[in-house]
């Protein structure tokens, strides 16, 4: 397998990210490439104090990078040669299986859409995070790429995150939610009772609606939104799990008493903090895509750079984007037959 790595997108500079993929090929043997996209000045500079010697390395160079203040779109037409827009590239002709960016979510999602195109029938690409929580994780999708959907746009979330559910956080027959505002099949939107119609048609374990109280307590591993919902639910928590643990730590050294039981407790507490920890994950998997694009986290280290690697090595052995096509296939098959408009092939 072959990865295409932007190098130049991360909050810590092309190093540290560097750091990362050194880590991910000494660990995975059956990675045949990377392409390391970026500035081949900084890139060359950053190889020899990590004593990373490779055969398996190859360095592209691009003289530009998509800032996280540009506009994804009219960036990627202006800077013809970014480290993103290169990345996708190499993809796109067939050098590459799969895309790794720390970079611009928008600029991603862009590249992605306009240069290696959507599986055929699959209308809108999403985001799908992996969300923990205490058992197991859930998949939220999708998670911030589409702030506007159509009922179709939320089925096909459902049946794609169905997929990555059970092929890579290995549910054996996950459980399909629509976020709303009550479970009962007549509560939310136009979008979510529309779309509530159609997952109920497919070959899904569809539980129905549920609420934001449902997240955390393992009632579902699939959770379905728009891209606006999502977002605000993901970094909610991701806020929420930070305040959490420092209202804890605050409270744990007001004085000598619970000092020690700070003490005592210090074993639970970082066994749930490696529960909680985004780096495990890496980032988050761009799905409906005809290859495979993953978005680590801006702010990731050596550590998060080499697990967001792990996960899409992962999921290229899984061949998800094939599962994904045929899953789509069938469900588009299944909607046509009951006269709903689903996406032409593209």
């Amino acid at each position: 397998m072959r990865i295409a790595v932007d190098v130049m997108g991360g909050d810590h500079g092309c190093g540290v990210v560097i750091a990362g993929v050194k880590r991910a090929l000494e660990n995975n043997k059956s990675i045949s490439a990377i392409y390391l996209v970026g500035n081949k000045d900084e890139i060359h500079a950053a190889l020899p104090p990590r004593g990373f010697r490779d055969h398996r390395v190859r360095v592209v160079h691009a003289t530009e990078v998509v800032e996280m203040d540009d506009k994804p779109v009219v960036a990627l037409r202006k800077k013809k040669d970014s480290s993103i827009g290169r990345a996708a590239e190499l993809v796109q002709e067939g050098k590459a299986d799969a895309l790794i960016s720390l970079g611009n979510t928008g600029g991603i999602f862009a590249a992605a859409t306009f240069k290696i195109g959507r599986i055929p029938g699959v209308d809108r690409g999403c985001i799908s995070a992996v969300v923990p929580r205490q058992g197991n994780e859930f998949v939220l999708l999708d998670a911030g790429a589409n702030i506007e959907c159509k009922p179709i746009h939320l089925a096909q979330f459902a049946v794609m995150g169905n997929v990555y559910s059970r092929e890579i956080l290995k549910r054996k027959n996950p459980r399909v939610g629509i976020l709303s505002i009550g479970t009962e099949d007549s509560k939310g939107n136009e979008l979510t009772l529309e779309a509530f119609k159609l997952c109920k048609k497919l070959d899904l374990n569809f539980i129905g609606n549920i609420e934001g109280h449902d997240l955390f307590k393992d009632h579902v591993d699939v959770v379905v939104c728009d891209g606006f919902v999502g977002n605000i639910v993901l970094k909610t928590s991701e806020s929420l799990a930070v305040a959490v643990f420092s209202m804890l730590k605050r409270e744990l050294t007001q004085n000598t008493k619970r000092q020690i039981g700070g003490v005592l407790a210090k074993e639970a507490f970082r066994a749930i903090r490696r529960r909680m920890d985004p780096e495990v994950h890496g980032g988050a998997p761009l799905l409906g895509f005809k290859n495979l694009v993953f978005k680590a986290h801006g702010s990731a280290r050596e550590r998060a750079v080499a697990s967001a690697i792990r996960v899409t090595a992962a999921s290229i052995q899984n061949q998800i984007n094939q599962t994904i096509a045929s899953a789509i296939a069938a469900a588009n098959k299944t909607l046509a037959a009951a006269d709903v408009s689903v996406p032409a092939n593209s």
